[in-house]
């Protein structure tokens, strides 16, 4: 069985960086990915080349930035005072902190600069902007949901 723009796919996956260096692999929780094609769990491109594969198959894709993680948006990037942090919080650099919204939901930002009055808190994904090597094992393949 090859897989189809409907398919129910299961799979390990690793991505990689520029430098080589490893964001994100599947086998280090021993905990396949399974996600159903065409809900835009991954970009276009991402499914495109994932077509046709069967079980068995592994793949390397080098995805530009806008077919990964999105470019980084320069409105995402905020100026927040510090007072809006709890007084005991240790602010430094790379430190990811996340914002309760009107809704109910968090939205994570990393601190990227910490001034005497504000905080630069970037709101993009931390993958965005980055040119990354997504590596697939194709391990199940399925018409139907994969438990």
């Amino acid at each position: 069985m090859k897989i189809q723009a409907d398919s129910f796919v299961k799979m390990h996956f690793k991505i990689r960086l520029k430098d080589g260096s490893i964001a994100e692999d599947t086998r280090n929780y021993d905990r396949p990915y399974i996600f159903e094609m065409g809900k835009g769990t991954f970009s276009k491109k991402v499914e495109t080349e994932l077509c046709g594969l069967e079980i068995g198959c592994n793949r390397k894709l080098m995805l530009m930035p806008e077919d990964a993680f999105g470019q980084k948006h320069p409105a995402m990037i905020y100026e927040v005072p510090k007072s809006r942090f709890p007084q005991e919080m240790e602010l430094e650099e790379g430190l990811i902190v996340s914002f309760s919204q009107k809704d109910g939901t968090e939205l994570p930002g990393v601190i990227t600069k910490i001034e005497n009055y504000d905080v630069t808190v970037d709101f993009n994904h931390p993958l965005s902007g980055q040119v990354i090597l997504f590596e697939v094992d194709i391990l199940e393949i399925s018409d139907e949901e994969i438990v």
